[in-house]
């Protein structure tokens, strides 16, 4: 059973919500916040799996609590809630520890596979979004020259794969690849995002784009 907490400022997004993704029988609902300070409250005491969390809200924003979470023990993958009209504020919240976004008007069957996705630790952000999203942030020119030299170290294989969550593959996607095990895929990423300092599968997804590994 996945475990999610949802974070709107909306009663009737909230309602919607919860509706919609516990008719699918693997998911359960143990908390809702209506702000930032009540999701970070959320997260400790229910230690959810996967929290969907809206962005604009009074108080304490979604992307203030998304980086508090982030600094939990074991977060769990935070997917931020959005509508598509702030890019550069999407890509804070991924940069903070976000594990991707959903647009609010993500069809109800497709909400119910995303959060799936996320509670087994994938990206829940298209490759067309990521490009996106980098293409939008400030600074482009500098950033693209900060992520070479930051993946200059990586080893062949380590590129690869790389350039493999850059395009939003799952482990077993990537093993299918480069004929490898999800075993020895899972042991070379865990390895790489040390290397590179992230925290995530999305942010090493982002810098594979801003290195211009995926085109």
């Amino acid at each position: 059973m996945i475990r999610l907490v949802i974070v709107d400022d909306e009663p009737m997004v909230l309602t919607h919500l919860r509706t919609v993704l516990e008719s699918a029988g693997d998911i359960t609902v143990v908390a809702q916040a209506q702000d930032g300070a009540e999701a970070v409250e959320a997260a400790a005491v229910h230690e959810p799996d996967v929290m969907l969390m809206d962005l604009r809200m009074p108080g304490v924003d979604g992307l203030t609590a998304i980086a508090r979470i982030a600094r939990l023990p074991s977060p769990p993958s935070m997917v931020a809630l959005t509508t598509f009209d702030a890019d550069t504020y999407v890509l804070r919240a991924l940069q903070a520890g976000a594990s991707g976004f959903l647009l609010k008007a993500t069809p109800a069957e497709d909400l119910i596979s995303l959060v799936r996705a996320a509670a087994g630790g994938h990206t829940v952000l298209s490759p067309e979004a990521m490009r996106r999203l980098v293409s939008a942030s400030t600074g482009e020119q500098q950033k693209a020259d900060r992520a070479r030299q930051r993946v200059e170290g990586l080893t062949e294989r380590e590129e690869d794969m790389l350039r493999c969550l850059g395009e939003g593959l799952s482990n077993a996607a990537i093993a299918a690849r480069l004929h490898l095990s999800e075993a020895t895929v899972k042991s070379y990423v865990s390895r790489m995002l040390g290397k590179l300092g992230c925290a995530n599968r999305t942010q090493a997804g982002l810098l594979a784009h801003e290195a211009g590994l995926v085109k």
